[in-house]
Formats: structure tokens, sequence, C-alpha cells
């Protein structure tokens, strides 16, 4: 059973006391414990490509922002490196509320085992904001690769491509150690995001692909691509035909989550502003449309709650890949 958040009509109240603050105002969309919030434009870079999960998502907290506090919040996409991209314009921004992202849990919990030290996106660089939901992953094959069945890839006999939405993500994470457990020959496709991938499939460019269920399930409903396995810990509402890895005998359990982070040291009362603006527009009925309409799970926990999160899937994504002896930096 869904649970959200009974907040009331909390923006109000903030916007009312982030007004009454006075001040001076930023000129740049951001704001301080002395200003109101937001004075401009408010960008909110994401880090994949249009019409995936992650795009959608900013784009409808990003109406909400709007709606609630007032302003513009554009997004703009920042595709490539499962996020990092935008992940770093955020964090060498100000840290004033001016820039702020819907970041993916993957590129803090699973790219880090995926590239060198150097390369890794740390959340010690940001402030996480805000829970908003979870997106589960699902595996499906193209019409044209003859798959139907997990026991149909354990038993292929040549090489099985599969697409993922980057290297160090959720789906590659997903779809390596199916195939790496299933001991089935398999060569990853990445692609910036689930929408190419998708495309890819439908195309019959990739024999499978690990895509999150609201991006796929348009197309399975639609009989043009064929589920095989989710990988949460118990069947997805929305597939609930579809059973899942562990069901298969397959120890895969891997999620996607996203949440709201902005520049380490942005004052607390912006966050604040944030946090009360998202609570109360998770609590619109448009916004529980969208969830449903998208197959979204809702998250709406504390940004400490998150990093709690991260940090343990963080270990337990490490330990599977120790195990299973996966290497995703080699993207196989």
């Amino acid at each position: 059973m869904r649970k959200h958040l009974s907040l009331g009509a909390v923006a109000t109240v903030a916007v009312v006391a982030l007004t009454a603050c006075g001040g001076v105002q930023n000129t740049a969309g951001g704001g301080s414990d002395s200003g109101e919030y937001p004075s401009g434009a408010v960008e909110m870079p994401v880090g994949a490509s249009a019409g995936g999960s992650s795009d959608l998502i900013s784009r409808q907290i990003s109406q909400g922002l709007a709606d609630e506090l007032g302003g513009s919040f554009p997004v703009i996409n920042r595709e490539g490196a499962n996020g990092a991209l935008a992940a770093a314009e955020v964090a060498k921004a100000e840290p004033d509320g001016s820039t702020i992202s819907v970041q993916n849990a993957s590129l803090f919990a699973i790219t880090p085992l995926a590239v060198s030290e150097d390369e890794v996106t740390s959340i010690d660089d940001f402030e996480v904001v805000q829970g908003v939901s979870r997106d589960d992953y699902v595996l499906v094959a193209s019409k044209g690769s003859g798959f139907a069945s997990v026991d149909d890839l354990a038993g292929a006999t040549k090489k099985v491509t599969y697409g993922t939405t980057g290297v160090g993500t959720g789906a590659q994470l997903a779809c390596a150690l199916t195939f790496n457990v299933n001991d089935t020959p398999a060569e990853a496709i990445p692609f910036d995001g689930g929408a190419p991938a998708l495309t890819a499939l439908l195309g019959n460019q990739v024999d499978t692909a690990c895509l999150q269920v609201g991006e796929a399930i348009e197309n399975i409903e639609a009989g043009k691509i064929v589920p095989l396995s989710v990988f949460g810990p118990e069947r997805v509402e929305f597939l609930p035909d579809v059973p899942t890895a562990q069901e298969q005998g397959l120890d895969v359990e891997v999620a996607q989550y996203r949440f709201m982070t902005v520049p380490k040291g942005t004052p607390q009362d912006v966050q604040d502003a944030i946090a009360e603006a998202m609570q109360a527009t998770f609590e619109t009925d448009e916004y529980k449309a969208f969830n449903e309409q998208n197959n979204l799970t809702p998250m709406e926990i504390t940004g400490d709650e998150v990093v709690a999160q991260l940090e343990e899937d963080k270990q337990r994504y490490a330990d599977l890949v120790e195990e299973y002896g996966i290497d995703l930096g080699d993207a196989s």
C-alpha cells in the first residue's frame, strides 16, 4: 500500500515565512538566510536524456516548485556518465539555491564500483534535501530475439547483447548479475538514458535491455517487447505477472531511486523552502496521478534517510560485485 506524506498547505506557510524575511534579493535565482527564495530562475540540470524517468520526474517537480514557490525552475538535460556531468555542474555551482538537481542513487551507490577513484562522485559534495520516488528495473527482450524467459537466456548459444542506461548504472548491474549468475555469454551496450536504450531494443539493435519499469511498461503492454524479470524484493505492482529474479533462482535485487540535491553549504532556509514545496507538491492530485501513470513508488523520505539508504546499498552492491566477479568498469 502506498503512503503519502500528509503535510497540508505547508508550502504556503513556507512562502509567507520567506517573504516576511525581506532582505536583499539575489538576481541569479538563489537565496540566503537574509533573502527571499527564489529571486529568479533556478536551473535544474538532469543527468539524462529527454523522455527518460529522471527527465520526466525532474520536470514534474520543476512544475510543482514553480507553483509553490513562484519563479521558474527550468530543467536542463546534461546527459552522460550516469549523471556525473550534471552532478559536477551542481557541485561547482554557487551554494545559494540557484542550481538544484534531482539525482539518481546509482551514481553514488553503483557508479563508484565502475570508475576510477578520481572519477567517483561523492554524496558528501551535496546537501540531500528530500527523497522523491523509487523506480524498479525490468529485464526485457526484443521481439526479434526469440527470448521469452530467463531460462531461454541460460540456454543461449551465442553472445547476448543487452542495453543499459549507462556504465555504472543500476540497469547495468541488474543485467550483469543476471547474465553472470546464469553463465550466459553477454555484451553490454551502454546508452545515455532509458529512452535511447528502449529505441535500440525496439529496433532489434540489442537483444535485451534492463530498463526502469516506467520507461518500458507502455511497450510491454503493447506487446512490442517481452518482460523476463523484475529485480525488486517482490513483484512490481504494475507488472504483477512478471516474476522477480529471486523467484527464478537468481540472487539479484537492484532498484533505482531519486532525491533532490543542492550544492554543499546551501543555506538551511533555502533547503527547507525546497523540501516544503516538494512535500506540498507530493500531496497534489496531479503529482499522485503522475506517479501512477509512470509506475513510480513514492520514497518521500528525509535527506538524512536517503543518505543512510545510499550507504547501505553501496555496501550491498559492492558485496554482490565481488561475490560474482563482475567488472562493471568493463561494461560487461
